[in-house]
C-alpha cells in the first residue's frame, strides 16, 4: 500500500537541508526526474517488480494510486509506491518530480492494462 513519509529536514538561517538516508525500504538503483510536462498526465501503469519513492521538488504533483489521491507539494514529503500499485501522475505547471527506484529500467516491467 502506498505510504507517505516525512523526510528528515534541518532548517537554520542558511536554508533547509533534507536528507534521504536509511529511510527508504529499498536500495536505490535508478534516479530520474520529470518536468515540463505541459500539464499532461503521466504514468498510467504499475510494475511487476520494484518500489519507487516519489518526491515533488517544486510546485505540486498529484499521484493517484488506485482510487486514492496523494498531493505532493513539499520536498520534505515522500510517497513510497509498491510494484503492484496502479498510479497516474498529474502536474501543476512548473512541477518537478524526483523518482528514486529500486529496479533498473526494463520495458517488460511495466503493465499498462
Amino acid at each position: 500500500m502506498a505510504q507517505s513519509i516525512a523526510l528528515p529536514s534541518f532548517k537554520d538561517s542558511r536554508g533547509i537541508l533534507t536528507v534521504i538516508e536509511k529511510i527508504l525500504p529499498f536500495a536505490i538503483r535508478r534516479v530520474y526526474y520529470i518536468y515540463e510536462t505541459n500539464e499532461l498526465c503521466r504514468a498510467g501503469h504499475r510494475h511487476l517488480t520494484g518500489q519507487q519513492a516519489l518526491i515533488c521538488l517544486h510546485k505540486t504533483c498529484i499521484v493517484q494510486v488506485k482510487e486514492d489521491d496523494f498531493s505532493l507539494s513539499s520536498p520534505g514529503q515522500c510517497l513510497i509506491l509498491e510494484p503492484d500499485e496502479w498510479h497516474e501522475l498529474r502536474f501543476e505547471p512548473g512541477a518537478i518530480l524526483l523518482v528514486l527506484a529500486s529496479d533498473y529500467y526494463h520495458p517488460d516491467n511495466y503493465i499498462y492494462s
